[in-house]
């Protein structure tokens, strides 16, 4: 579904990503990890259309697209879920929903939509009136997912989506990401809680100061003593 081939990405003069290559096949989960600063979301806004890339190619569904612009790649059926959620806090639930829906597509089958995603967050629908700023941590991320759910994407991006929740709830989080897949969504999932990423997602790749230096299967990954040492503490 998407392959990113030898991506160089710079911020002004600064290079952010050296040559990264990953691929993401229809209906996995697939997982890039790596310490703060390491390059993760500056690889997600790239294949947003957010960052420009200096050379490399991208391609989604055997289509070039490092040219298209963002708003025609949500269109085409990428969607993004930033870090910090970035919802519009003082609108309600519903209206959040409904800017989600802003192409023409997901305009026409907004009212199917909202009820699928009501069915996936039962929780929002009860609060739909509220504001969502008065939303627990939780139900915010889970309204940010929603949101980017309401463009029915083929691909969602997922940026960092259990900063700042409680354990439990980040539990409960990931629960509904897998379900999510369930559903026929492909997710690329940028992830600091390594542990939890590795175990729901079906291959990974690790990221150090914006060069790719791991692949594999995740499970693999789990037992592998760099990553042991480096992102689980076990020494």
């Amino acid at each position: 579904m998407l392959e990113v081939d030898k991506i160089n990405v710079f911020y002004g003069e600064v290079q952010a990503l050296w040559d990264v290559s990953l691929r993401v096949d229809k209906n996995e989960i697939v997982a890039l990890i790596g310490s703060n600063g390491a390059g993760k979301t500056t690889t997600l806004k790239a294949v947003m259309g957010l960052l420009p890339i200096r050379s490399g190619k991208i391609r989604f569904l055997e289509r070039s697209i490092e040219n298209i612009p963002t708003h025609k790649r949500v269109e085409m059926g990428i969607t993004m879920v930033p870090e910090g959620r970035r919802l519009f806090p003082y609108m309600t639930v519903y209206e959040n929903l409904r800017m989600g829906a802003y192409t023409r597509k997901a305009s026409e089958k907004f009212k199917e939509t909202l009820e699928w995603v009501y069915g996936l967050f039962p929780v929002l629908k009860e609060f739909r009136n509220r504001i969502a700023s008065t939303l627990s941590g939780g139900e915010q991320q889970m309204l940010a997912i929603a949101r980017a759910l309401m463009s029915r994407p083929k691909l969602l991006l997922m940026d960092e989506p259990s900063l700042g929740l409680a354990p439990a709830v980040v539990t409960k989080l990931f629960e509904k990401i897998k379900e999510l897949r369930e559903t026929g969504v492909t997710i690329l999932l940028v992830e600091q809680n390594v542990r939890a990423a590795l175990e729901i997602s079906d291959r990974a790749y690790v990221l150090e100061t914006g060069r790719i230096v791991l692949s594999g299967d995740s499970k693999e990954l789990l037992r592998d003593e760099r990553i042991k040492k480096a992102y689980l503490g076990i020494l």
